[in-house]
């Protein structure tokens, strides 16, 4: 989401940071190169805290007690300079430490009459207190999800002091996420390391005292007239002194053009220092509406107007539902696969620079990864952008990483989780790629503790959010239970099942226990380490994707994992790593990367015949093939490369063939073959022998 807001003042400050914003018009990600500190923020007039800031230890966490957010106590020469964003965990010095780290930044400010200043973090891990001049402003718990605190009473006129305390500790039975209770011997650390720090863009926005604080888009297609209705719904704050009936326009664009629509809009009068929300609505021609899909991912803008203040963002419009065994994007069934990205990088741990994002978007787009969960927690919202900009489906998830029934139980973390999962949604709920959310990843879905859990957090989201579909990943389905009420998958969607070998036997399993479900592999895979190696990993990924097109009612495989993650959980290499991933930590692609994606492209290749003619000039036809199995979808405005030739290949629903001749001149014995997605992006590449 972006907010344009018009500035009537000079730029009202001089801040010692470098303004670091999204890069305009990239064409496609995967170009920029490591280094660059860019950082994707979703207001564009954003005033940004990033750079340079202060920064030392409290091991012992003495420092709100010794009050060390007051300005004058702090020697510079006590102290580090770092960079943010900023994950101290990377640094050698403090790679082993777990407790509360303290950032401090002096800017200077000029302060403006009528207007809000609201302080922005897009995360920070895990639990954060900020204070501005010596004052609190607000305190935060979660890891991964964006927070903002009101600090225009806490701003002066001249230099201002921001400190910031984070605490990286979730070796806890009561943090999300956390360490089981049960103080079992075999019970391991959280899979993922802890990175803590300042993680994401820290930044200010200046609003009116009336301005909208989010919104969210419903765009409603009607299949079978092309058309479409869009419903608004707009959180408006009112932070001045009296009650208000704001207007609020609304403007659409598609291709850059506006669209002529008439809005029919609730009014509503908001009192002082209160909140409201304020709903509009919208048709949508036939002519006007563009359905998003993975090949053709259609994005407009709409722009929420309250007087100089634009709040801008992105939606798609596409019906998402479930239908039996299938998961049906705009009426029709989709089946692909994915693969589970863990936000771990050498060197920068879990911060998230733009050319990170854009390398593991391009590659995994490139191995066919294109509906998956990508980690128990969300990553930066950039990828969710790239995602919706080029097509990826994704299924968000928040925190709960196998909480016992004890925890499942507790007031306290059943708060902590929604809200989490509420910052998540809220954050995440215009993107078209985001699908569905999970409540969770390997609970104990067969007790009594987690089919409640399932149930009401479920009830809880759909509140927030109706417009998704609902799911969590089981660990316990690919032998038990023996009934299905006796297991929580009964409340969601889709059946989402983490299985690790025995995949024949497990999906036929869960099939019987919910016939009438789609069955999701949330997770699924081996080491490159393991049996076989690197070899042995790719040999792994054939055989079982060939028991994945024998059941239908499989509606998409999640690789674990897409790349290699630090952990210290048991079983983790010595170097710190676990090599699950078809590509290493610095994402050099292993011999499963190839085989991903060949597997996982919707399109065959197959050489029908090959003539030969006078003055070396030949030809070849080749059967172009859309796989009907697995992976299967609708092929349309492909591109095959074939040495000099570039020929469209005929729209293909799945299961159809057509052959293509191309002229080949010369006596090379090969051929390379490429296919490419109307986005742009690889989907197969192969060789062609000649003869």
């Amino acid at each position: 989401m972006k907010r344009l807001t018009l500035l009537t003042f000079s730029l009202l400050l001089s801040l010692t940071c470098t303004r670091l914003m999204a890069r305009p018009g990239a064409a496609q990600p995967g170009a920029a190169q490591p280094g660059a500190a860019e950082y994707h923020i979703r207001q564009p007039n954003a005033i940004t805290l990033h750079g340079e800031w202060w920064f030392l230890l409290d091991p012992a966490g003495l420092g709100v007690a010794n009050q060390w957010y007051r300005d004058g106590i702090a020697q510079e020469s006590r102290q580090d300079k770092v960079t943010v964003p900023h994950c101290f965990s990377t640094d050698p010095r403090y790679e082993f430490y777990t407790g509360t780290a303290w950032y401090r930044k002096t800017f200077a400010w000029k302060p403006a009459a009528g207007k809000r200043v609201i302080l922005h973090f897009d995360g920070a891990y895990y639990k954060t207190n900020v204070w501005l001049n010596g004052q609190k402003v607000g305190e935060h718990e979660g890891g991964y999800t964006p927070f903002s605190f009101d600090v225009t009473d806490q701003l002066k006129g001249g230099n201002n002091l921001l400190v910031v305390a984070v605490n990286n500790d979730t070796w806890k039975t009561n943090t999300i996420p956390g360490i089981k209770d049960k103080g079992d011997i075999n019970d391991g650390f959280v899979g993922w390391v802890n990175y803590g720090g300042i993680i994401r863009p820290v930044y200010l926005t200046i609003e009116p005292e009336v301005y909208a604080e989010n919104v969210k888009i419903d765009p409603l297609p009607d299949l079978a007239k092309g058309s479409a209705v869009v419903r608004a719904k707009i959180r408006v704050r009112n932070a001045s002194a009296s009650a208000t009936n704001p207007k609020i326009d609304f403007s659409v664009w598609q291709d850059k053009k506006p669209l002529a629509l008439k809005w029919k809009t609730n009014g509503a009068s908001i009192p002082a220092g209160q909140t409201a929300v304020i709903e509009a609505e919208a048709a949508l021609t036939a002519a006007q509406t563009k359905l998003w899909d993975l090949d053709q991912p259609n994005l407009y803008e709409l722009k929420t107007i309250i007087g100089g203040d634009t709040l801008a963002s992105n939606f798609g419009i596409r019906k998402i539902e479930v239908s039996g065994t299938q998961i049906l994007l705009n009426g029709k069934p989709v089946r692909v696969g994915g693969g589970n990205r863990v936000i771990d990088y050498p060197g920068l741990g879990s911060v998230e620079p733009d050319w990170l994002i854009e390398k593991d978007f391009k590659l995994m787009k490139e191995a066919g990864m294109e509906f998956q969960r990508l980690t128990h927690y969300t990553p930066s919202e950039y990828f969710y952008d790239l995602a919706d900009r080029y097509g990826m489906l994704i299924i968000t998830e928040a925190g709960n990483w196998q909480l016992t029934p004890k925890q499942m139980d507790n007031d306290s973390m059943r708060t902590k989780f929604r809200s989490q999962f509420r910052e998540m949604a809220e954050r995440d709920w215009n993107h078209p790629s985001v699908i569905a959310y999970s409540v969770g990843n390997e609970y104990g879905s067969t007790t009594a503790s987690g089919q409640r859990w399932t149930k009401d957090m479920i009830a809880y989201a759909r509140e927030l959010d109706p417009t998704r579909l609902y799911t969590f990943a089981s660990m316990l389905l690919n032998s038990l239970p023996e009934k299905p009420e006796d297991e929580a998958s009964q409340y969601v969607d889709f059946v989402s099942t983490n299985t690790y070998g025995g995949h024949a036997k497990s999906l036929d399993h869960i099939h019987k226990l919910y016939p009438n479900k789609p069955v999701f592999i949330s997770e699924w895979g081996t080491r490159s380490d393991g049996k076989g190696g690197e070899q042995g990993q790719a040999q792994h990924l054939t055989d079982v994707m060939a028991e994945i097109r024998k059941r239908p009612f499989v509606a998409g495989a999640s690789w674990w994992t897409y790349n290699d993650y630090r952990s210290k959980l048991f079983g983790t290499n010595v170097n710190g790593f676990r090599p699950w991933g078809i590509v290493g930590p610095d994402r050099s692609p292993r011999l499963a990367y190839p085989v991903h994606q060949k597997e996982f492209s919707p399109v065959l290749i197959e050489k029908a015949s090959f003539k030969t003619g006078g003055q070396g000039v030949h030809q070849l036809v080749l059967k172009v093939t859309s796989r009907g199995d697995f992976p299967s979808k609708t092929l349309r405005g492909y591109i095959l490369k074939a040495g000099e030739a570039s020929i469209v290949v005929p729209d293909l629903n799945p299961g159809e063939s057509r052959e293509i001749a191309i002229p080949i001149r010369g006596f090379d014995k090969q051929i390379h073959i490429t296919v490419i997605k109307p986005t742009g992006f690889i989907t197969i590449q192969t060789d062609i022998d000649l003869k």
